[in-house]
């Protein structure tokens, strides 16, 4: 039952708990968690167009994601909007 495959699988999830809990309370109690969904949503635009163009997966979710981070923080600092 616990071949090598499961035994990597389940020790991949542990050091992924331990790292996204950490990160999470820092995102909510930062007032982040809008800007964590609209980078996880561009992530998904990336994949989606590298998917239609064949382009690279990695580097499309990359550009997609740094151009609406760059985006979001120019709002940020132009509306008082929280």
């Amino acid at each position: 039952m616990l071949n090598d495959f499961f035994i990597r699988a389940l020790l991949a999830g542990i050091g992924i708990a331990l790292i996204t809990g950490p990160i999470g309370c820092f995102v909510i109690w930062r007032r982040l968690s809008f800007f964590a969904g609209t980078l996880a949503h561009s992530a998904l635009l990336g994949v989606t167009m590298a998917l239609v163009f064949e382009l690279n997966i990695a580097l499309s979710v990359f550009l997609i994601s740094a151009v609406i981070a760059i985006f979001l923080l120019q709002l940020q600092t132009k509306t008082n909007l929280p």
